[in-house]
């Protein structure tokens, strides 16, 4: 009797189980947002778009547009600059005792996963799934400048390592977070990375504190990004289309969206990306303790070749060389201060001179403060500087998280078209003009100095007085206080000295270089300057 009593027993709590996991997984389900498709890969996906009558329209008007065009001059409306809804924390008794909660792993899905589909878990693409594809893939090459055809073979939705350190997971977020506005701004940008990085963000994002996704489509020419695009995004209420009608570049795509903008928190991220788990929060976190602070995720590498996803050397900062280029430089050792944990989340932060500039967060009022991006500079190059020394120099600070994930497609070479005004080098010499005149003072003439090229375009850098006159009411420090007290550690060349130059092998176009601080060696004069320059 004992036997029979115990054996019903079991049997109905096995009935029980499997109820509830059955339940659990209709919630899961219908949570996801829309039905459920079994494709393995993008393209298979791609290949499915279609237009669809009835489906929301989320593409800004151009009447607003119009609303929001600017000049060089422009004075921002006043609506742009609200005051979050959100309350800081810093400083404040708050912080101290603020309520919070652990990061919160969210991945969540819209389709089955494989696990044995192309690039599934970050793996990178076997070569013998691009055999007899030679054409398509130095095709996609060319158009992307990565492995356009790989990264079609990828899954929207794919599984990805968590690279985030272990002590990560021990983190403790507000739970008064600010909401974010998502702009990702893209020119001619293969479909599949495009749509990956969207998937990402909506997967991986808690969805209170997504306010929206800001897509600005800065008048490409591809047929697959508008109309295809437009219905794809349809399902998505949460994700804004912006089609600028003619080419304005990144940094004023990016001004464009961020006028429109919402959200308590400004996101930028770059249209080849992939968020990771709890990639969000982090960000968030440190912006609702101190609105003054930019944070940026550390960006892994997802190789341009095999799509294959990879962690970050959790020991880099930004930097800078006096050709204003950015550069990754490793934390010098033993400086506690700049790689530490905040006593209140035990978040890891690393206190960064600049930024790489696709991917941070920046308090929406804030940035506005600041002037946001120099809407003087043209299509790409500088800005991710510019902001940088802007950030310090008035008020604010820069940080890594090395708890915040967002893998990247790193390119070999730029896509970017420039126009047939200026070439690509033209047009970053005039933004660097404008970064220098405005906010490096006596220490411009080392640029100038050391880049005797570039003083042929001092007069079409554009006027720069309106925002020498911004510097001066918001009452930033001197670039002297930047180097002193942000990055001691660069090396401040001498412009004492008798003869400055190149020391170049004519036979062989050679020339020293300084290597980004390895060892000097000879590279291919390129005529730059920068690490070529001798004295």
């Amino acid at each position: 009797m004992y036997a029979l009593w115990r054996s019903r027993t079991v049997f109905i709590i096995l009935c029980t189980s499997l109820f509830w996991l059955f339940v659990n997984f209709v919630l899961l389900r219908y949570q996801g947002g829309h039905k459920n498709r079994n494709a393995e890969s993008s393209r298979e996906i791609l290949h499915g778009l279609t237009t669809t009558k009835g489906v929301v329209d989320h593409r800004v008007s151009s009447a607003t547009l119009r609303k929001f065009a600017f000049t060089e001059d422009t004075k921002y409306n006043e609506d742009l600059r609200k005051v979050p809804t959100y309350t800081t924390m810093a400083n404040t008794p708050a912080h101290q005792n603020a309520t919070t909660h652990k990061v919160l792993k969210l991945d969540a899905t819209t389709m089955p996963r494989n696990q044995r589909a192309p690039g599934s878990g970050g793996l990178p693409v076997s070569e013998r799934r691009t055999r007899g594809h030679e054409k398509e893939i130095e095709a996609g090459w060319e158009r992307s400048k990565f492995n356009e055809f790989v990264s079609d073979l990828v899954s929207l939705e794919r599984s990805l390592p968590d690279t985030r350190p272990v002590r990560c997971h021990k983190a403790q977020v507000l739970d008064n977070l600010p909401t974010t506005s998502v702009i990702i701004c893209f020119c001619e940008e293969a479909m599949s990375t495009l749509l990956r990085s969207v998937h990402s963000v909506i997967n991986r994002s808690p969805p209170h504190l997504l306010k929206e996704i800001i897509l600005v489509d800065d008048a490409s020419t591809a047929a697959y990004l508008k109309e295809d695009l437009d219905t794809y995004m349809s399902k998505f209420p949460q994700v804004k289309i912006v089609h600028l009608p003619e080419r304005e570049g990144l940094i004023r795509a990016r001004l464009r969206g961020a006028e429109i903008a919402t959200g308590d928190v400004l996101t930028f991220l770059d249209s080849h990306i992939e968020c990771n788990v709890g990639w969000l929060e982090p960000l968030l976190d440190r912006i609702g303790r101190n609105r003054t602070t930019v944070p940026c995720p550390s960006i892994d590498r997802i190789n341009d070749n095999t799509f294959g996803y990879e962690a970050a050397n959790e020991n880099m900062r930004g930097g800078f060389n006096w050709g204003m280029k950015f550069d990754w430089v490793s934390l010098p050792p033993g400086e506690d201060d700049r790689r530490y944990q905040d006593i209140w989340s035990q978040n890891e932060i690393i206190k960064s001179p600049t930024m790489a500039g696709g991917l941070f967060s920046i308090d929406r009022r804030f940035f506005w403060e600041l002037g946001g991006y120099d809407p003087g500079f043209q299509i790409w190059g500088a800005e991710n500087l510019e902001i940088s020394f802007k950030i310090w120099m008035c008020g604010g600070s820069l940080e890594i998280l090395p708890c915040s994930r967002v893998g990247h497609v790193f390119r070999r070479a730029n896509p970017y078209k420039f126009g047939e005004a200026a070439s690509r080098l033209t047009v970053f010499y005039r933004n660097c003009i404008r970064l220098v005149e405005v906010w490096l003072d006596e220490y411009k003439d080392i640029f100038y100095a050391l880049n005797p090229h570039v003083e042929n375009e001092i007069a079409n850098a554009g006027d720069v007085s309106d925002r020498k006159r911004m510097r001066e009411q918001l009452g930033c420090k001197s670039f002297q206080w930047y180097i002193d007290h942000v990055y001691p550690e660069i090396t401040i060349p001498d412009l004492r000295a008798k003869a400055r130059g190149e020391v170049k092998n004519r036979a062989m176009s050679l020339c020293l270089d300084a290597m980004y601080g390895e060892k000097v060696g000879a590279y291919f004069c390129h005529g730059e300057g920068g690490q070529q320059v001798a004295t």
